[in-house]
């Protein structure tokens, strides 16, 4: 796992095999400890930010450069 420090000076470490594709890169997962115990977020390989939004159905989208995820759960009444 990679070291990496957020914009508030926190330092969290970043899976180089646990993610989901995205549009533009890679979403890589963020842990709070270098033991993968307790996650932190979403990691955006496409900008290096951790600035992403993930709502109930699993999209994962980037807030700086617009990379996206699809979801993961589908709900047949939008259909």
């Amino acid at each position: 796992m990679q070291p990496r420090t957020t914009e508030d000076g926190t330092t969290v470490y970043v899976s180089e095999t646990d993610g989901d594709k995205g549009s533009e890169g890679p979403f890589l997962v963020a842990y709070e400890s270098r033991d993968a115990g307790r996650r932190y977020g979403w990691f955006c390989t496409n900008c290096e930010s951790f600035d992403n939004a993930m709502d109930s159905m699993g999209r994962i989208k980037c807030n700086r450069c617009g990379n996206f995820r699809k979801p993961t759960e589908w709900d047949a009444a939008h259909e």
